[in-house]
């Protein structure tokens, strides 16, 4: 939820926290020409008959936690200690990614996003509801915001991460699997985008009017 970090660096840590995503999507769309080739070595790799027609999701589940695995390796390697929703996040993805896989359902792998996002709006209402506010300390340092606006916004994350893990079961279950795999990149990176783009005009009116204040009180 990074708001004041320089444009480059925001791009680049994006692409960073989506990459396991966009493998998931690249390796998918490979798989949808190539399903029976790919159902073939998921039967040797995996053990038991794999359909061709999960075999495209099957193949991307594998690549994503190979993915997921490694994003976390590069952050270690770097020296960096992981952030905790990278933990949160490595942690469903080896448990219903591993599912997937194991009973050929593509089930679990679709709600892996629900339980996600509705896992970060549960830490945040917990966080509300006993009086603290994680966002204060993620971004407390680099902008200064009125108690009640640090409140508000951390009620506009928990809302935004209930209604679009809700969203992404509508979609999985109600549509074909192709189409929530586009959601899953596009819908999904779509929708934080225009939120956070959002979020970020209302801060930077809220921060405006705070500074003025202060130099009125000066």
């Amino acid at each position: 939820m990074p708001f004041c970090t320089s444009p480059s660096r925001r791009t680049v840590k994006l692409l960073f926290d989506l990459f396991p995503v966009i493998l998931f999507f690249v390796t998918f769309k490979f798989g949808q020409s190539n399903s029976a080739e790919l159902a073939a070595w998921l039967q040797g790799f995996l053990g038991g008959a794999a359909d061709p027609e999960q075999a495209p999701v099957l193949a991307a589940t594998l690549v994503a936690i190979v993915a997921s695995v490694v994003q976390f390796g590069i952050v270690l390697a770097r020296g960096k200690k992981p952030e905790p929703m990278l933990w949160i996040s490595l942690v469903i993805i080896l448990v219903f990614g591993s599912l997937t896989l194991l009973l050929h359902d593509s089930t679990f792998i679709k709600v892996k996003p629900t339980i996600l996002y509705w896992v970060f709006a549960a830490i945040l209402g917990f966080a509300a509801v006993t009086g603290r506010n994680f966002l204060t300390k993620l971004l407390g340092s680099q902008i200064k915001l009125p108690e009640a606006a640090w409140k508000k916004m951390q009620i506009a994350w928990i809302l935004f991460f209930f209604l679009t893990g809700g969203l992404n079961l509508l979609v999985a279950f109600l549509c074909e699997t192709e189409t929530w795999v586009n959601f899953k990149l596009f819908g999904i990176l779509g929708l934080t985008l225009i939120f956070t783009i959002a979020l970020g005009f209302w801060i930077t009116r809220i921060a405006a009017a705070e500074q003025n204040n202060g130099q009125a009180e000066g």
